[in-house]
């Protein structure tokens, strides 16, 4: 039983720069250029260290440098290089594998990728007996390792992107790596699970249109698999309504609010008579639009040094309130918002379709997770609310400990 990983270098990219993405040249650019960074890297190595603990001196099959190579090395694991992208003109380097076909970006190192690549790499680690493929990614680079491996290969992936609608992936860096130490030691139960893609243009306007690339087996154990994304209907827009409306009843006088994205949201900020970004982050107070679809450090200075909280939504289906989608709300940003940094706003029906699985959090800071879990007031209406379960996603499931920290 061997273990393949392959990491998209630039994914998630576009999430703090509030791009809603990272496909394509001129949105990466466009990202750095906006201070943006991405963490696919270090999403790897976190989640290969829980590896490394349960597994010391794994051999890992993956692709060379920062295609995997590198987060197998800083893991303490031992990376055998099986598939090394072709050279290309001095200039053009990165590396890198996005659904793009002109990603090739000059930010460093010996050689850029493309989406073909992270295929070609897929289908290499299966050759080599690679029984499970991790990747470090979002829904492109899903779609991309998919289509690399024979029907019927499982993969999984460590959350990395900025959209991460499909079934295939982890709940955070530390279930993944727990699930493969599983998977060496006894093998795990797959289950099918959805390869969904967007057009991140139609989703920049406001127009979430997922489609299905394919249909791939992930290793499943309760609590550290994600569903995949539910849609609201429109039939629930009445209770969508009554929800913001609750919202926007409990916002406070001088309070500064972090608007993140969702259809509930953008409903509040209606209802405040505000043209709020569907997408991104707004900041807002006292009714009024301070700031629209802030990045990461635009958010951070907003909050700095203000009474401030942040509203978000819960994730349809999958239950996150932090940490797919508006990673403009950072660990950092979250950290300056005192002891109660989130309101939360959802339909009660959103509640129930997670069938009593916690909600979940996952800015990547493990202790700020862990300090988040426990039970969150969710404003359903105008005079309703529920008190609901909250998981850290990053920390390791432990054995013994309940499923809700």
């Amino acid at each position: 039983m061997k273990i393949g990983v392959i990491v998209n270098p630039v994914a998630g990219i576009g999430g703090p720069a509030g791009l809603a993405g990272s496909d394509g040249v001129a949105v990466q650019r466009e990202a750095l250029r906006r201070g943006g960074r991405a963490r696919a890297g270090d999403r790897a190595v976190e989640a290969l260290r829980v590896l490394a603990v349960a597994r010391p001196g794994t051999e890992v099959l993956t692709a060379a440098g920062a295609l995997g190579e590198d987060a197998v090395h800083s893991a303490g694991l031992m990376p055998r290089v099986v598939y090394t992208p072709p050279a290309l003109p001095k200039g053009t380097s990165l590396s890198l594998s996005t659904p793009a076909s002109d990603n090739n970006v000059p930010l460093g190192g010996g050689f850029g990728t493309t989406g073909d690549d992270t295929a070609r790499a897929a289908a290499a680690l299966h050759a080599a007996g690679a029984s499970l493929v991790l990747f470090a990614g979002g829904d492109g680079t899903a779609r991309d390792v998919a289509r690399g491996l024979p029907s019927g290969t499982p993969m999984l992936g460590i959350p990395a992107g900025v959209k991460m609608y499909s079934g295939c992936f982890a709940v955070g860096p530390a279930a993944a790596g727990a699930l493969a130490a599983d998977w060496l030691d006894h093998g795990l139960p797959t289950a099918e699970a959805e390869v969904l893609d967007l057009d991140e243009e139609l989703l920049r306007a406001g127009r979430p249109e997922p489609l299905l690339f394919a249909l791939v087996p992930v290793p499943v154990a309760a609590g550290r698999t994600q569903a995949r994304k539910a849609p609201t209907p429109a039939s629930a827009q009445d209770a969508v309504r009554r929800a913001a409306t609750g919202a926007a009843d409990r916002l406070r006088a001088g309070t500064r609010y972090l608007l993140g994205p969702g259809g509930t949201t953008v409903e509040l900020g209606r209802l405040l008579g505000l043209d709020t970004s569907p997408l991104g982050v707004d900041v807002i107070q006292d009714g009024k639009l301070l700031a629209r679809d802030v990045t990461e450090q635009q958010a951070y200075e907003a909050v700095s040094g203000h009474d401030a909280q942040a509203i978000v939504t819960v994730i349809g289906g999958q239950g996150f309130l932090l940490g797919r989608g508006n990673q403009q709300l950072s660990a950092r940003v979250i950290s300056e918002l005192g002891d109660h940094p989130l309101l939360v706003v959802a339909t009660e029906q959103k509640l129930i379709d997670l069938a009593g699985r916690p909600l979940l959090v996952d800015t990547g800071d493990t202790a700020l997770d862990r300090h988040l879990a426990g039970h969150v007031t969710v404003v359903t209406g105008p005079a309703g609310t529920s008190l609901y379960p909250v998981n850290a996603a990053s920390a390791a499931p432990i054995e013994g400990e309940p499923e809700c920290v």
